[in-house]
């Protein structure tokens, strides 16, 4: 244990610089005396940690100094082949450079750790696109993803929901998320303070890279913020309830509507009858109506009656429709 909090603590003054004891402390969950304890034994092993006292000082390592990747477990080791980098990467325009950073790490390990490394990829592979699926095309992605890199602002021509409407972004990340490509940006010019948009990379329809740059907002962590995002839409979504009654199979079919859904499906028991109800949220009135049509006949919409009105017109165009149209070998029931 102590020898793993040795290595981290010299990897952590390598990449952030100049830390405090208090600091370590925290990190590691141990105290300050402890922290002094480690930092004695890192120079007496020839790391060269020295420490400038007062109050902005600290430890850190002499200027130039870099540590060999060494210290990797075996699970470590494998774990980075783990990635499953190598599609999204290429999408990016960065697959060469992936390729790169792999054959250095390879030739940095131990050769008993490279066998290791490289049967990983052999035996685990990573595919996050559903089934019936296909990855979104994002030919544009390379573009923005070297601006996202190089801070530089991007004019583009976005097709959303309200329609087509040119914005001048400043993109701060690209998430991929089940398959599909989402650009994190806030808008060029906004109000000082405002939250970052998400946008879909498949609705750019035109985009010019900006020879201007703009200053990253300080404190702002991808990561966190996209937690954060992701869990209010799908809090925010569904602000409307459906009462559905269905079979045993159409609740079998409900559970591939989506985790709520899914949840809603496994605590519903059909009675003596074989029909069960459940709660459904539902987002708007048409997208409602569309879902819940390709239930079929497992289903029937209960409340509320706006809904169940709308079910009920949409299945008469759908029979009104093949009404009209002449069977095999039949001329047009319409003539």
């Amino acid at each position: 244990m102590r020898a793993s909090r040795l290595l981290s603590i010299l990897l952590m003054l390598q990449t952030r610089g100049r830390l405090t004891a208090e600091t370590l402390a925290a990190e590691f969950e141990v105290s300050v005396r402890t922290i002094y304890r480690d930092i004695d034994q890192l120079s007496a092993a020839g790391a060269p940690v020295y420490a400038d006292r007062g109050r902005s000082g600290g430890f850190q390592l002499l200027d130039g100094y870099r540590t060999r990747l060494t210290g990797l477990t075996d699970a470590e080791a494998e774990t980075l082949f783990l990635g499953g980098l190598a599609g999204p990467a290429a999408q990016m325009g960065f697959s060469e450079a992936v390729g790169a950073m792999q054959l250095k790490l390879l030739a940095a390990l131990p050769p008993e750790r490279q066998a290791a490394a490289e049967r990983i990829a052999g035996r685990f592979h990573l595919d996050p696109i559903g089934w019936f699926q296909t990855a979104e095309e994002a030919h544009r992605l390379p573009a923005i993803a070297q601006a996202v890199w190089t801070c530089r602002r991007i004019v583009v021509l976005y097709d959303s929901w309200s329609g087509r409407r040119e914005r001048t972004l400043e993109p701060l990340g690209l998430i991929l998320k089940a398959g599909r490509w989402y650009l994190a940006a806030l808008t060029a010019g906004g109000e000082a303070g405002a939250a970052p948009r998400t946008y879909r990379i498949s609705n750019v329809v035109e985009l010019t890279v900006s020879e201007e740059v703009f200053e990253r907002p300080d404190g702002f962590d991808l990561p966190d913020w996209w937690a954060e995002t992701s869990q209010r839409f799908e809090r925010e979504r569904f602000t409307q309830q459906a009462r559905l009654r269905l079979t045993a199979r159409g609740l079998k079919h409900l559970a591939m509507f989506g985790a709520e859904y899914a949840r809603l499906a496994g605590e519903a028991t059909p009675g003596a009858d074989g029909w069960a109800e459940v709660d459904a949220p539902f987002e708007d009135l048409g997208y409602a109506t569309s879902e819940f049509m390709r239930l079929g006949a497992e289903a029937e919409v209960l409340a509320p009656p706006e809904l169940r009105e709308a079910v009920v017109e949409a299945c008469g165009r759908t029979l009104a429709l093949y009404a009209s149209l002449p069977l095999e070998g039949e001329g047009s029931r319409m003539g």
